[in-house]
């Protein structure tokens, strides 16, 4: 009986398949630069990043981009990392690569690059055969794990993306947090031993 409505649910072209979970790993991932050079996002690791996946001609994106700018600014020298990926579809009227550069110089205060849509949706853990919406953004820390990814029809909340750079920002510096609490709960214990000699 499953397979049979899973295999109807393929024929009428619903999507079955669930957003990619969070955290997970980021995968490796290279995005060209109008230069000629390429970026790794494996480079990135030691940052807290935020990587927009856009079109470069949607407002969505281009909003979302001054935004980034905004938050590279103020975050950079502390470790923050923004960085836009383009992966409009070949209208062939101009290359994306000098879509990109006039696309950076209007919106963007931080590197963006471009790639394929294939390479795009794989890197998100998304279907060829799913509608997204754009931009699609991942937040990763600086570990490497993503630890917020939009949802498939894009809309991540640029309200709520300061306050969770700040947290991830913090989490270096609060990585001793933990051991802190580990302290304190290990002085409990001698206190204890002392109460019962």
């Amino acid at each position: 009986m499953r397979t049979a409505t899973l295999a109807l649910l393929l024929t009428l072209g619903v999507s079955v398949q669930a957003e990619s979970p969070v955290p997970r790993p980021s995968k490796e991932f290279t995005v060209a630069t109008p230069q000629g050079q390429q970026i790794l996002l494996s480079s990135l690791k030691g940052k807290v990043a935020v990587v927009q996946f856009l079109f470069t001609w949607c407002p969505h994106c281009q909003a979302f981009s001054k935004v980034l700018t905004q938050l590279n600014t103020e975050y950079g020298p502390r470790g923050f990392q923004a960085l836009g990926v383009a992966f409009d579809d070949d209208d062939g009227k101009m290359p994306l690569k000098d879509k990109v550069v006039g696309y950076t110089k209007q919106y963007a205060g931080f590197p963006v690059g471009f790639s394929t849509r294939s390479a795009v949706l794989s890197y998100l853990g998304i279907s060829e055969l799913e509608r997204i919406g754009v931009p699609q953004v991942v937040v990763i820390d600086r570990k490497g794990v993503i630890r917020e990814q939009s949802p498939l029809l894009g809309g991540f909340d640029a309200a709520r993306l300061g306050p969770l750079v700040e947290s991830l920002l913090a989490e270096s510096a609060g990585a001793k947090a933990p051991a802190k609490s580990g302290t304190t709960g290990t002085t409990k214990k001698p206190a204890e031993k002392k109460t019962s000699e």
